[in-house]
């Protein structure tokens, strides 16, 4: 029997060096650079290269399609094992005590944007998969690990991906927590726009925050330009104040009769709104007290009156809860707002988390009924997933199950969450780890970290579980 454990531990600097190496690449998704040979901007290129280097090192099979995503290749059969991974970051933002992209372990912990979301993990089952091929263990099938450059985005990397290969038949993404992830709630962004216009005594001149719709806001700006410099003056005396009162931090500074807002409050995963704190909603409630008009006004009410700390939809109403798969979860990410200008998209992008019992076009008409009145019009965005399950029953998911339990002592159930991983691209697909139980999440906020031995104790049950799945 193997001591996937002792193959580990024995590949333990190899695993961190490959990671470490990974990490150091800045595998932001940027439009502003992207080209035919680089669909997403040249960092998750280079990290998708990186990877199948590696892998190429190591004498497996590899393909680059496109540089949208890669495959790396072990074994043979009827059927395929998939392995689903991404490479890409979201925006590494403000706030980190070390460099988000110089790797560097404190007290057991190694901190780097990617270090959990999904760097870790993928090199962790990647190196499950490299300890199978080393020890020359039989299989039955093959496994396919797929790594992706746009997870955090719009998933065209697996649209395009899918347009070229072949789905795998099951399988699993180390991209979430363990015991096991067997349902994901519905993932869909509406989004109400505004008007450019002001009409009070007021101007709205700008108002930003946020820099994706799946992350909680940290950051808010905006400029107002008061009736006189002594309103002005008051208007960022009010602000001191108002900071002093809420769980935000924040500045104000006057030039004339115009004031310029900075305010922070706290970076969290859009699947889990509720653990942050929205800056644009804080700094919206804060502004929507004067006299402002028209656009403006509405674009100010939206945030304050219908989004404020509501991560679940109250005030908009579309809370919902399944019994199974829980509740409605929304996160505001970005928002937008600059006065006068023809070209700009005045904004308050929404993405709703829906269980099962309520549908899309629901949520959209819901929307429609409380905001058209102020003159909103709302879209809805492209990618949209429908909720998914994979029954406990499945021997997927028992199998699974069985692993964790047998490496851990701790007994596994199914877990559903608002988060969409790419475990969803299978009818007969799961997420499966990396994060064990109790363990603090930082995803998409700063200073992200994942603890060395999750990574290798990860990589442990991912050896064992693929194993089992093909042997």
């Amino acid at each position: 029997m193997t001591d996937w454990k002792k193959e580990v531990d024995a590949r333990k600097d190899d695993l961190l060096k490959d990671l470490f190496d990974l990490l150091k690449i800045q595998s932001e998704r940027d439009d502003s650079k992207a080209t035919k040979d680089a669909p997403f901007g040249p960092g998750p290129k280079e990290a998708l290269e990186k990877m199948l280097a590696i892998a190429e090192r190591d004498g497996f099979t590899t393909k680059n399609v496109d540089n949208y995503a890669g495959n790396i290749d072990y074994g043979d059969g009827d059927e395929t094992l998939g392995i689903f991974a991404h490479l890409d970051v979201v925006p590494a933002g403000d706030g980190w005590d070390t460099d988000p992209y110089e790797p560097v372990i404190k007290d057991g912990k190694l901190y780097a944007r990617g270090s959990s979301d999904d760097k870790g993990p993928t090199m962790a089952a990647y190196y499950a998969v490299k300890i199978i091929k080393e020890l020359g263990l039989p299989v039955s099938k093959k496994i396919r690990l797929i790594v992706g450059t746009d997870e955090e985005s719009g998933w065209g990397d697996m649209d395009y991906y899918f347009e070229h290969e072949p789905k795998p038949d099951f399988g699993f993404s180390p991209d979430a927590y363990f015991p096991i992830i067997n349902g994901e709630k519905g993932n869909v962004t509406m989004t109400p726009h505004f008007e450019g216009t002001n009409g009070g005594s007021y101007t709205l001149e700008n108002f930003a925050a946020g820099l994706r719709e799946n992350m909680v806001p940290g950051n808010a700006k905006a400029t107002v330009k008061a009736p006189d410099e002594a309103a002005a003056k008051k208007l960022a005396d009010d602000f001191a104040a108002y900071i002093e009162k809420n769980p935000v931090k924040g500045k104000a500074s006057v030039s004339g009769a115009e004031v310029s807002f900075d305010l922070d409050g706290k970076a969290a995963h859009g699947a889990s709104p509720q653990l942050g704190t929205n800056a644009g909603t804080f700094l919206a409630v804060f502004l929507e007290n004067y006299d402002f008009g028209e656009g403006a006004k509405a674009f100010l009410t939206a945030a304050a009156k219908y989004i404020h700390e509501d991560a679940y939809g109250e005030k908009l109403g579309v809370a919902f809860k399944d019994e199974k798969m829980g509740e409605v979860t929304m996160n505001a990410g970005l928002f937008n707002f600059t006065a006068d200008d023809k070209d700009a998209d005045n904004r308050i992008t929404l993405n709703f988390r829906y269980p099962k019992g309520i549908t899309a076009d629901e949520i959209e008409q819901k929307l429609n009924d409380l905001l058209a009145k102020a003159g909103t019009t709302i879209t809805r965005g492209a990618h949209h997933m429908l909720p998914h399950y994979v029954p406990k029953a499945d021997p997927l998911v028992a199998t699974l199950l069985d692993v964790y339990e047998e490496h851990t002592g701790e007994k596994g159930d199914e877990m559903i969450i608002g988060g969409g991983t790419f475990g969803r691209l299978l009818e007969r697909g799961v997420a499966f780890g990396a994060q064990f139980p109790g363990f603090e999440d930082t995803m998409h906020q700063a200073n992200e970290y994942m603890k060395v031995d999750d990574i290798l104790n990860s990589a442990v049950i991912y050896a064992d579980a693929i194993y089992r799945l093909v042997k």
